[in-house]
């Protein structure tokens, strides 16, 4: 997946993320604790009053954990509610629309599975002990029920038709032969039900197939088919939509006169669907807070993700829009590198918004922190197994942050990217996985926690449509 030399000759700015203003704030931060940079200085608490300076921003772990507990929580219960499930109204779909889906009542069997006896293999249906007579019509699949077999006699066969009542076994059509009277022998020894799937093998009506919560794979799919459901009932797709913020993005041709090519508008919807997310709209918005303010009040999406804005400011309204709405700031800053200034609000009780850093990879880090976490919520889906692996070369690490790093993994083990810089999508482009890099760094062997892409695990998550 990682085209051979993207790993080498990367720029040496392109070694550490740490853009200008956060090696600033960092040396702020130890001015004003007057111990360098040995602990963490920052205040516990925001100070709106300054805004140099910075608020105590949530640590990484403890962000996603805020952003998986919002969608089941309300204003009365804030987020520290975690037994109730999401207030969300089942519906029920067509098969065909049901694939990457929760289950929202159990998959029970509407009759036997299978519903009759049935031939498990082409061959003949015998009665007996052979050699046996055997009949002149066969039996094939989706015919009426055939006529009862007597003692030593056969009836050809296909697979999934029905057994005539009386039948002893099924003989594979290469385990017998004719003799020039037209009987038919058995090659080798044969038991009483041989290759017949009785009736109830699978399941008896009534009986539970799948418990609610169950995600629908193409073999869920099947199951129900077979068991005779034209619809299932599940929770429905979190609806989202996209606010791309700012004057100086272009949707079209190269770069030019200060302005840049939107790289998130692009980006997000495919990001958002292969989440679990049915996209409603992308929005694109001038620097205008009235602008803004219009579009997240008139939003009827369970989620709003808007780009850029996050910060403090003459052009961020993301913050003041906020606040005039009575939004319920539920994370403000995330102790992550790249993608520290996102945040997630609660806007009504039943929407979210989460505002992503303008910077591409940081955007793509506020995505996985907070909008992964909480779309799974809402959809229900399960949270992924963790998994470690080895890095094959030491990563510097930030002083406070954890650092989401683009990795490729070659056999047992992570290697990590360059061109990993806020602003650069050059290696996540490339990467199957995020590792979880600790404050201080991972040395080289060092099993480091990594985060699958949702179209690197081969799973229904990879549908973009």
């Amino acid at each position: 997946m990682t085209a051979p030399g993207l790993r080498d000759g990367a720029p040496a700015e392109d070694s550490d993320d740490l853009d200008v203003e956060e090696a600033l704030a960092l040396v702020r931060e130890a001015k004003d604790d007057g111990t360098g940079p040995a602990r963490d200085p920052r205040p516990a608490e925001p100070h709106r009053h300054a805004p140099a300076e910075r608020h105590r921003a949530t640590p990484w772990p403890q962000a996603r954990e805020i952003a998986a507990r919002a969608a089941r929580a309300t204003r009365a219960t804030r987020p520290a509610a975690t037994s109730s499930a999401p207030r969300r109204t089942p519906l029920s779909v067509p098969l065909g629309d049901a694939l990457g889906l929760v289950l929202a009542a159990p998959l029970d069997a509407l009759s036997d599975l299978p519903s009759f006896d049935t031939s498990a293999m082409d061959g003949w249906a015998v009665a007996g002990p052979g050699p046996w007579t055997v009949r002149e019509e066969g039996v094939l699949a989706g015919h009426a029920q055939p006529a009862p077999l007597t003692d030593g006699e056969a009836v050809r066969i296909a697979t999934g038709a029905r057994v005539p009542a009386d039948t002893t076994a099924v003989l594979r059509t290469e385990h017998g032969r004719t003799d020039a009277q037209g009987r038919l022998h058995a090659t080798r020894d044969m038991v009483h039900g041989q290759d017949i799937r009785p009736r109830g093998q699978e399941c008896r009506s009534g009986d539970q197939l799948l418990p609610v919560g169950t995600q629908i794979t193409p073999a869920v799919l099947g199951l129900a088919a077979a068991a005779g459901y034209d619809t299932v009932t599940v929770i429905p797709r979190p609806r989202a939509e996209v606010l791309v913020l700012g004057d100086e993005l272009l949707t079209e041709g190269l770069p030019r006169e200060g302005l840049i090519r939107d790289a998130l508008g692009p980006m997000l919807p495919p990001w958002l669907r292969a989440l679990g997310a049915e996209v409603l709209a992308v929005r694109r918005i001038r620097d205008d807070a009235k602008a803004l303010h219009k579009a997240i009040t008139a939003s009827t999406a369970d989620l709003i993700v808007t780009t850029g804005g996050t910060a403090a400011g003459p052009h961020d309204h993301v913050h003041p829009t906020l606040e005039r709405i009575g939004a319920e700031l539920l994370v403000d800053g995330v102790k992550v590198r790249p993608g520290h200034p996102m945040l997630l609000a609660r806007t009504r009780d039943d929407q979210h918004l989460v505002g992503l850093p303008g910077n591409p990879l940081a955007a793509v880090s506020g995505l996985i922190t907070l909008a992964e976490p909480l779309l799974r919520t809402l959809a229900a889906r399960p949270a992924p197994e963790p998994y470690t692996l080895p890095l094959t070369e030491p990563v510097h690490g930030h002083p406070y942050d954890t650092r989401l790093v683009p990795v490729v993994l070659r056999g047992d083990r992570a290697v990590p990217l360059h061109y990993n810089g806020p602003a650069m999508l050059r290696g996540i482009a490339a990467a199957d996985a995020l590792a979880v890099v600790p404050p201080g760094g991972a040395r080289q062997g060092a099993e480091t926690e990594l985060l699958d892409l949702p179209w690197t695990t081969a799973g229904i998550g990879v549908c973009f449509t």
